[in-house]
């Protein structure tokens, strides 16, 4: 028993006095602290005389069978109580489905009398574990209430806490905003959060991605069109700048805008009007400009690929958004977000990850940044069929599998040839057996291959096609 179970909490509701003593000599000797009560009446008007005895336990442990209130209905009324703690039921094998009924209601486990004591005991570290894993969550989601939420916005780091403040500042004003940083990173979110906080909340929010619309289509899209302007045109459309007039527009991907569409973008930015395609007429508007690009703008106009006067008509106000792999402190407050998220959306029961899975996911590279791991969250959700998340549930990082192939292959330390061999072997296993795609991996031709999978014994006919169909005809470069 270590130092830290002699703090844990534990009530006993057992009208049988030999098994309620029983237990709670057991768990006495294994250095819990122990309340015992001869039913769940009695159990809840001591509770109800005392407040401060039940937020205490950390494991219920009942009675099925019980006079005056049978222990599904007590467990029921301890939920609400304490919704947190796990509950294990005692039954006769008579009355398990009574007991699945109380599971049902929100208990933990069950066990059958007689038991034995080991198996006892291994139910009730599961049930200290789950309630601690609630107890952590609950705090969790307090900190992110607290402090760490911001509209959609979850982070606690130094450099998240930085762009919370810097969006609270900017969402007061009108100026306009470039939000940069990798592909999900959240762009989009921070944008909506500006809005949503700021004076233009109960006017629209229009988001367009500019890499979506063929250029041909984006201008019309943006600022509408007349009516027989173009093939097809056959009414009056409005544009995206008109539907979010007196709101937020949020042009994506800006920085893959065609430059001929720039040129009419920084017009309609100094003048506040747009016109539509085909039309002769300028209409006003009032709309705040947020754009976002995960690509250097700067570069671009180095480039010749983006206008230097439209990039800071847009970067009135710079935010950068870091990623994940910067802000790894961030990650258990969203992947427990996700979780929650996921799990009420799948109507799944999972409650939580292992203290291990969640140090797996912290060492994770994440170039896919929060929406990656909102992804995977998702598919852990969707897939795990326990009630924790466990840390083999985790894929190893791409990192991690190279060097235990590295480690496989050179424990034994092959020489150089075994070694090429071996690794020939992984990367046409990795392709599916396809030599165009191992060929490009290796850094060789086809010719070259097809050489070192008959001298490795790689290949089970040695003669290759006599039509030539398998051997292109190509300038074969040098053996490596």
């Amino acid at each position: 028993m270590t130092s830290s179970q002699t703090t844990v909490h534990i009530a006993v509701v057992d009208d049988d006095s030999e098994m309620r003593s029983l237990i709670e000599d057991f768990l006495r000797s294994e250095g819990y602290q122990v309340s015992t009560f001869a039913s769940g009446l009695e159990a809840l008007a001591q509770w109800e005389a005392d407040p401060d005895s039940h937020p205490s336990i950390d494991v219920l442990i009942t009675d099925i069978q019980m006079p005056g209130m049978n222990g599904v209905e007590f467990t029921e009324k301890f939920l609400k109580l304490r919704p947190d703690v796990p509950v294990i039921l005692i039954t006769a094998f008579g009355s398990i489905e009574s007991a699945v009924e109380a599971i049902r209601r929100g208990a933990f486990d069950y066990v059958t009398k007689p038991f034995k004591l080991s198996e006892f005991e291994i139910r009730l570290l599961r049930a200290l574990q789950v309630g601690r894993l609630r107890s952590e969550n609950e705090i969790l989601r307090h900190e992110v209430r607290k402090n760490h939420e911001k509209g959609g916005l979850i982070g606690k780091s130094k450099a998240m806490a930085q762009v919370i403040d810097l969006i609270e500042r900017v969402s007061q004003t009108q100026a306009n905003v470039l939000v940069t940083g990798e592909s999900g990173t959240g762009k989009e979110v921070v944008a909506r959060t500006i809005h949503q906080l700021g004076p233009r909340r109960d006017k629209p929010f229009v988001a367009v991605n500019c890499t979506a619309i063929p250029d041909t289509l984006l201008e019309s899209e943006l600022f509408g069109h007349a009516k027989g302007s173009f093939t097809g045109a056959v009414a009056r459309k409005k544009g995206l700048f008109e539907e979010a007039d007196g709101g937020t527009i949020f042009l994506d991907e800006i920085g893959d805008m065609d430059v001929s569409l720039q040129a009419k973008l920084l017009r309609v930015i100094q003048e506040k009007k747009i016109r539509p395609v085909g039309d002769t007429a300028q209409k006003d508007v009032n709309v705040r400009i947020i754009a976002a690009t995960h690509k250097d703008l700067k570069a671009a106009i180095r480039e010749g690929h983006f206008r230097e006067d439209l990039y800071y008509r847009l970067s009135v106000i710079p935010i950068g958004i870091p990623p994940l792999r910067h802000r790894k402190e961030d990650i258990p407050l969203l992947a427990n977000h996700f979780l929650r998220k996921y799990a009420a959306t799948n109507n799944s029961k999972i409650m939580g990850f292992t203290p291990g899975a969640m140090q797996s996911l912290i060492q994770l590279r994440w170039d896919g940044n929060v929406r990656e791991l909102e992804n995977m969250v998702e598919r852990l959700v969707v897939m795990t069929n326990r009630p924790l998340i466990q840390e083999q549930d985790i894929p190893l990082p791409e990192m991690a599998q190279i060097e235990d192939f590295y480690g496989d292959v050179t424990q034994d330390l092959p020489s150089l040839e075994q070694l090429e061999r071996r690794y020939i072997q992984l990367v046409l296993e990795k392709v599916g057996g396809k030599k165009d795609k191992a060929s490009q991996i290796l850094g060789i031709n086809r010719r070259t291959l097809y050489r070192k999978e008959r001298e490795y014994g790689l290949v089970a006919d040695p003669t290759p096609n006599l039509d030539g169909t398998d051997l292109p005809d190509e300038t074969p470069s040098p053996t490596p």
